[in-house]
């Protein structure tokens, strides 16, 4: 289905139709294995294309399982391909002839690469690049609901996540109200393997290079200068 919108400006209607390029591919993240590739491929291909998925090298297992679903639900051969690999599997679908159009998500340096050559090589790119969220918590905030809900946006899905709360910044009297709870909601977060412990509340981040990145934050910290 397409979209028609009326009186966009004056004199001027604006049709949107649905028509296949041919070849198109996915480029997507290792922190939601599945749902990213679902919002690419499922539709890619019911407006006609045949689709390239390159999941992330991290998490590569998810990406084949639902392949082998898909060829299990009757997808023709052809239609739905995994290329698996880093930065070379990448630039081979950002400069190959064949593939008309690229969709990503992951970190924003990458995303800029993504759409600098896949646009150079005339494809057209959509690509979303990682976000940096503020949580504002203002003065007349309900102080434990507050803390918990910054807590979990900051630490759920370990904070790999595009809409993770990764700063809370404190308005006013919120600073001595709500921060205090925050401390102490922090302080109980359960950290450990959630699959031996149905407890856990936050599990690994996904590689010594991430762990090695909070590390060193942390110890920065309170050398910091104060805002």
């Amino acid at each position: 289905m397409g979209e028609s919108l009326e009186n966009v400006a004056r004199g001027i209607d604006c049709d949107a139709i649905r028509q296949p390029l041919g070849v198109v591919a996915g480029i997507t993240p290792f922190n939601f294995p599945a749902i990213v590739p679902l919002w690419m491929w499922p539709l890619a291909i019911a407006y006609g294309n045949a689709f390239v998925l390159k999941p992330s090298e991290k998490v590569p297992l998810t990406t084949i399982r639902i392949a082998q679903l898909a060829c299990q639900a009757g997808l023709p051969p052809g239609v739905l391909n995994v290329v698996h690999g880093g930065r070379a599997a990448v630039d081979a679908i950002l400069v190959h002839p064949g593939i008309k159009a690229v969709s990503f998500v992951g970190s924003t340096p990458i995303a800029k690469y993504v759409h600098e050559v896949g646009t150079k090589h005339g494809k057209r790119v959509r690509a979303a690049g990682g976000a940096k969220n503020f949580v504002l918590v203002m003065p007349d905030a309900d102080i434990a609901p507050t803390a918990t809900g910054v807590m979990e946006a900051a630490f759920g899905c370990a904070g790999e996540r595009c809409m993770a709360g990764s700063t809370a910044v404190a308005i006013g009297r919120a600073a001595d109200t709500v921060l205090p709870a925050l401390v102490d909601v922090v302080a109980k977060l359960r950290v450990g393997p959630a699959d031996r412990d149905p407890e856990v509340q936050m599990g690994a981040v996904i590689s010594r290079e991430h762990q090695a990145r909070v590390c060193d934050s942390r110890a920065g910290a309170p050398k910091a200068p104060a805002t």
